[in-house]
Formats: C-alpha cells, sequence, structure tokens
C-alpha cells in the first residue's frame, strides 16, 4: 500500500488507552506514533501495549499542539465529534497523514483542531472509547486504501483470488494529442494578415 501514517493522542491521562493505540498502530503497520501533552505514567502504558509497539515504531512526544512537527506533505487529520466534522465512511484518506485524537473527557484542543486539514468523525450515537476509535480509524485507511478482492454482491467471501498486480511501460506525456487545430474563421484571417504584411513590405502582391 502506498504512503504511510502516524497516529498521535492529545492530553490523555489514562495509560491503558495510550497503549492499545500503540499497540492497534503498530498492527496496522504505523510509520509513527506520538503524544501532545500527554500525562501518563510511561511505564504503565506498557502494560497494554503488548507488542512493544514505542519500541518498534518511533515514538515522539510533544509538549502542545503548536510543538507538533510533521514530515513535508503529511496532512494531519483529527478525529472528533464535530457538527461539521466528515463522516468517516465518506472520507479520502491522505496518501500521507498522520491522526490525532483527543482524550475523551475533553477531546481535541481548540488549538490542535485549528492545526487539522481534516476533522473526520465516527457515526456513532455517542463517543466511543480512545483505544476503540483510533482501530476503526486505521481500519478504515486499510480497507480504502488497500488493496484487496472487491466483496461480492452475495453473502460470504469473494468467489476468486486477487488478480496479481502487473505493471504497465512507462508512459510519456505530449500535449501534441490535445492540441486541437485552429478554427477555419481564425485560419483565413491570419492567412491575409499575413498576406497583407508581405504586400505592404515589397510593395506589391507576389500571391
Amino acid at each position: 500500500m502506498r504512503g504511510y501514517f502516524g497516529i498521535g493522542v492529545e492530553r490523555v491521562s489514562k495509560p491503558y488507552n495510550v497503549g492499545s493505540v500503540f499497540r492497534s498502530a503498530h498492527a496496522f503497520g504505523a510509520s509513527f506514533v506520538f503524544t501532545v501533552a500527554a500525562s501518563y505514567p510511561r511505564r504503565a502504558g506498557q502494560t497494554t501495549d503488548t507488542s512493544d509497539s514505542t519500541g518498534q515504531v518511533p515514538f515522539y512526544a510533544v509538549p502542545d499542539a503548536a510543538s507538533l512537527v510533521l514530515p513535508d506533505g503529511c496532512k494531519l487529520v483529527g478525529v472528533e465529534l464535530f457538527d461539521d466534522s466528515i463522516d468517516l465512511p465518506s472520507f479520502q484518506h491522505p496518501l500521507r497523514a498522520a491522526y490525532i485524537l483527543g482524550a475523551e473527557r475533553y477531546g481535541l484542543s481548540p488549538e490542535m483542531a485549528a492545526r487539522c486539514d481534516f476533522i473526520v468523525k465516527i457515526p456513532t450515537r455517542f463517543s466511543l472509547n480512545l483505544g476503540m476509535a483510533g482501530v476503526i480509524v486505521m481500519y478504515d485507511r486499510l480497507i480504502s486504501r488497500g488493496r484487496f478482492a472487491p466483496r461480492p454482491v452475495a453473502e460470504g467471501g469473494p468467489r476468486a483470488p486477487l488478480a496479481e498486480h502487473v505493471h504497465g511501460w512507462p508512459t510519456f506525456r505530449t500535449m501534441e494529442a490535445h492540441r486541437a487545430p485552429a478554427p477555419l474563421a481564425e485560419l483565413a484571417e491570419t492567412e491575409q494578415l499575413e498576406r497583407a504584411g508581405r504586400t505592404g513590405s515589397r510593395g506589391v502582391d507576389d500571391s
């Protein structure tokens, strides 16, 4: 799957939530994980992070939203139940993205929400556990950007395996195929102007 993603949490204080999000991120192939203004005991978070994700995936801890630095071209996607948030099933995930979840009690800070390029929401009746919300967002990215056999119309799984990807030959693009011929009226006017120019410079019409 092309691109990459990272995921982080802001103002979180419950260590098991951090461990759950980071462990799931490791399982889904995240390129990095991070915390913003976190206040949880790091060692306690390892009790739910049984895959030792922070030992296998780059981990960053920043003190506030203004200090968060992302790779060039990486879009920040907030996850929050705002009225104008984009429904996750209708969201096209960026090729390069960092997802940020707010603490369950506080949500995303206004400063962090202002930094987001997009804010999405999981269409549920009420907010989910932080770890569960992170899993749903990462799974949605996987099924929308990954390559899988299409779902069948009937119940059950696909009848045939996914076809092997075939790489095509390089394509060289030119503008010649897109150039429209000049309209006849404009072409005739151009010929008249060129003829008048030749007549004026020589004094005679050499046509």
